[in-house]
């Protein structure tokens, strides 16, 4: 099989798909492996490297995506990529497509295999190749909420830590999945009051234990996120629904309610957000205000750490990445049921059911098709 690497275009995306020791580990299976040109850098990774490794580099992304049987990249393809689309090809990628109604047209008018990293789940309930990006989302969001309130970057002014004599901020975490528990250890690490919101008394318990008492813990429900957000700085939307639209916790009232020059991060901006007040933010122009409330909802927010992330991630993608080329898609989905889990769309047919729910689509079981 041929593996596709093509560069990232998302603006300011510079993670990168496979590393050179999957180069590596692909050869040896027997594969061959074509690395568009400059596609590493961003993440300190050099063509001359791949080469090393024993990859091809090709001069385009035209010539990776025609080649390729399978492509595996890091984020949703771009408006620019999608006339690289044709039957029979395999996408092995965060797709992130409850939100994203004209690429899921694109992926089924042209007959693609869209394989998202982020709805495979394994028997535990794991989510694992989405796992270790939100890990480096939860602890990046309080580090650039700690920066935007600095009041010359648009905030309140406040030192995340306080002093003595003076107290430290409210960070308010809603959602105690991976994200959420990430950010409350950075948050409690910078001396921060950290408040955690969450539907599951259970996961309460389970973070009240875990962090030896220093958090406050709270039940989630309308009224006591909106008493929450009354007194927060900073406040983190970690709330996540595999494969399907984020849901809309809180309210655009609720935003009204809150402190002049407040932060908002919405982590979950990548299934559509969280707050009402949410839209998707770049890198280039990360924030907005509305209410006076400044909101931060850039939708790759681990590009910012390209190198951290790049080898987190394809630590987790590649055992996945690595059965597919060896067997094919359909042959890894039946070994494999998480593997079946990830394909969202297959033969022109919408194999995942968030995503239909969300888009108001049919929906077709991928068993049904094979």
């Amino acid at each position: 099989m041929i593996i596709g690497v093509p560069r990232e275009v998302k603006d300011h995306e510079t993670r990168v798909g496979l590393v050179p020791s999957g180069v590596t580990a692909l050869r040896e299976a027997g594969h061959e492996v074509l690395v568009e040109t400059h596609a590493g850098e961003g993440s300190s990774v050099s063509d001359k490297e791949y080469m090393s490794a024993g990859a091809h580099i090709a001069l385009s992304a035209a010539e990776v995506w025609r080649k390729a049987d399978l492509v595996v990249k890091v984020k949703e393809p771009q408006v620019s990529e999608y006339q690289y689309f044709r039957p029979g090809l395999n996408l092995f990628t965060y797709l992130h497509l409850a939100p994203l109604r004209e690429l899921t047209d694109k992926l089924l008018s042209t007959g693609v295999t869209g394989i998202a990293y982020e709805t495979i789940v394994e028997r535990d309930g794991s989510l694992p190749l989405l796992t270790p990006m939100s890990e480096v989302a939860g602890r990046m969001s309080v580090q650039i909420g700690a920066q935007y309130l600095e009041r010359p970057n648009g905030g309140r002014g406040i030192l995340l830590s306080g002093i003595p004599g003076v107290a430290p901020a409210n960070v308010v975490i809603i959602g105690g999945g991976v994200v959420g528990t990430n950010a409350a250890k950075i948050a409690l690490g910078m001396g921060a009051h950290v408040t955690m919101i969450d539907r599951s008394l259970n996961r309460l318990r389970h973070l009240d234990d875990i962090f030896g008492g220093q958090i406050v813990t709270l039940a989630s429900n309308s009224w006591t996120i909106s008493e929450a957000l009354k007194h927060a700085d900073l406040v983190i939307g970690a709330v996540l629904i595999p494969g399907a639209s984020a849901p809309k916790i809180v309210r655009r009232e609720m935003i009204a309610n809150m402190k002049r020059g407040s932060v908002v991060v919405d982590v979950a901006i990548d299934q559509g957000g969280c707050f009402e007040t949410s839209h998707a933010t770049t890198h280039t122009d990360p924030i907005y205000f509305v209410d006076q409330v400044l909101h931060y909802c850039v939708s790759n927010m681990p590009a910012a750490v390209p190198h951290t992330s790049t080898f987190g991630l394809t630590n987790a993608t590649f055992p996945y990445l690595l059965e597919i080329a060896n067997k094919g898609v359909k042959n890894a989905c039946a070994g494999h049921p998480a593997i079946a889990t990830g394909v969202n769309t297959y033969n022109g047919k919408l194999t995942y059911q968030g995503v239909a729910e969300s888009q108001d689509r049919e929906f077709t079981p991928l068993a049904e098709l094979f």
